[in-house]
């Protein structure tokens, strides 16, 4: 049964950085790519990030390049998002997301865990 357990969110200011964690059981890790997706209030999922199963390649949405950066450790199972220059816009609930392979950009849909909320408000 896979499970995913995100944590690290919190309450920052605008320009205040944070570092996402993605704890995974269940499945053999190190063989599936995961994404980052979010939800803004009121809005639907959107894809943030994309890492391949040795974290080899990834892909980040437009809006967040040079800002956030996807990683993992495959010793640890652990997914992470290290999010840099936070603005307002970037407050949403985070959700760590399994691929159905080693490798899928731009996933959206696919097990996810409970998420954990950023806000950033000064």
């Amino acid at each position: 049964q896979v499970q995913l357990v995100e944590s690290g969110g919190g309450l920052v200011q605008p320009g205040d950085s944070l570092r996402l964690s993605c704890t995974a059981s269940g499945f053999s890790f190190s063989e599936y790519g995961m994404s980052w997706v979010r939800q803004a209030p009121g809005k639907g999922l959107e894809w943030v990030a994309s890492i391949s199963n040795g974290g080899g390649t990834t892909a980040v949405v437009d809006f967040v390049k040079g800002r956030f950066t996807i990683s993992r450790d495959n010793i640890k199972d652990t997914l992470y998002l290290q999010m840099n220059n936070l603005n307002p816009e970037d407050t949403a609930e985070y959700y760590c997301v399994k691929a159905p392979n080693w490798w899928t950009t731009r996933l959206v849909n696919g097990p996810r865990g409970q998420g954990t909320r950023v806000t950033v408000s000064a």
